[in-house]
Order: C-alpha cells, then sequence, then structure tokens
C-alpha cells in the first residue's frame, strides 16, 4: 500500500487576517516544572486544503456538519480517478472531455479530477481552468457524494458549480496538491476535518490509497 498526501499545508507565521501564534505556557506538576507550546489561530476555513459540504451554501444546507456527516463517506471512499492536461489550455471543460478521460465507468462514492496534471492549482491563474455546466450535471449523474478536483468554478463570472454540486448531495474538497501522484484509476480516499458542531467548511486532511 502506499500512501498519497493530497494536503496542502496552512503556512504558520502572519499573513494579512490569518495569523498563527505561538505561546509559552509555564506548566508545573508533582514537582516537576515544564513549558506547553499553545498555539493561537485566526483565519478563515479556506486555508490549506478544504472541505465544502452542502451547507455551505445556505439554499443547498442539508443539515449536515462537520460534527455530523457520516464517516463512512469520508472514510476510505471508493474513488475513481480521471486525469486531463490543461494546465496550459485555459476555458472550460466538459463532459465529453472528462468522460473520454474516465475509465470505462465511474465506481464508488468519490471521484478525483485532476485537470491540471503536475502542475498545481495556484501556479496557473487563478480559475482560467473551470468546470462547465454539463461536466458537473455529468458528475452529479455519476452518483458521488465526494469530489476531490484541482479546478472547479469560472472566473470572474461564477457558474453556479458549487451550487450545483452541493444540491447533488456532493461535498467538495477544494486546493489539494499531488493529484498527479495518483497512479491508480481508481484509489481510496479518506477525508477527515476536525469535529466542529455547526461548520460547514473547513481545513481538512486528505490522503489518498493506492
Amino acid at each position: 500500500m502506499e500512501l498519497v498526501d493530497l494536503t496542502l499545508s496552512i503556512p504558520a507565521g502572519a499573513g494579512a487576517d490569518r495569523v498563527t501564534r505561538l505561546r509559552e505556557l509555564r506548566l508545573g506538576a508533582g514537582g516537576t516544572a515544564y513549558t506547553g507550546m499553545v498555539y493561537d489561530f485566526t483565519h478563515d476555513s479556506m486555508v490549506g486544503t478544504y472541505i465544502d459540504f452542502p451547507g455551505h451554501i445556505k439554499e443547498t444546507d442539508d443539515g449536515l456538519n462537520a460534527a455530523t456527516y457520516p464517516l463512512s463517506r469520508l472514510y476510505r471512499v471508493e474513488t475513481t480517478v480521471i486525469h486531463l492536461h490543461r494546465a496550459n489550455a485555459p476555458g472550460p471543460v466538459g463532459a465529453a472531455e472528462l468522460e473520454a478521460a474516465a475509465p470505462d465507468r465511474i465506481r464508488g462514492g468519490g471521484l478525483v479530477i485532476n485537470a491540471l496534471g503536475e502542475c498545481r492549482f495556484d501556479e496557473i491563474r487563478e480559475r482560467s481552468v473551470w468546470l462547465d455546466k454539463d461536466a458537473v450535471a455529468w458528475i452529479a449523474a455519476s452518483g458521488v457524494h465526494l469530489l476531490v478536483s484541482d479546478i472547479y468554478e469560472s472566473a470572474p463570472a461564477l457558474s453556479g458549480v458549487f451550487s450545483d454540486l452541493f444540491a447533488a448531495g456532493i461535498s467538495t474538497i477544494c486546493c489539494p496538491v499531488n493529484l498527479h501522484r495518483l497512479r491508480s484509476a481508481r484509489v481510496l480516499v479518506t477525508a477527515l476535518p476536525a469535529r466542529f458542531e455547526a461548520v460547514t467548511q473547513l481545513p481538512c486532511r486528505v490522503v489518498a490509497e493506492l
């Protein structure tokens, strides 16, 4: 078994409204003194690699969140992998292109779309490659409930990619890395966020088993 970490690290230190502060806390017990290293975090929910549950959009909220979402839909999810080579070819990705690059059929509850090859999502112009409406419809029709992709929406005009995915009951993993290392057509994906109550978008550790 080979494990591939698909998670973008959250940088330590300061940057605009995203700050990680380290403070030392002197403690003592039973005649022993030691120093605890405590971290204070100030950031929004879109740092590193993060997960969006359908409730991230109010209109598609299904009542589930990071504390209540079934672990069976996040742990070792059988996932189909699609690789494209669109890093130097901006524009929409349609259903026909996904279907042509997919294995014989989509199997399992997860789907990985590696549209940019070895290029990372932040190494191209933001949202210059995106999922078209018919691609989103094709993904929804496949029956998956977890999507890991290095492309989603277009810019500057949004086309409703996330609202359509969430309406279909699909949770999305945003800003993943190392997707090109998934050499098998099918892998097992585990995506485990911290168990925050009433939170529908938050950083998430994502790992694939080959």
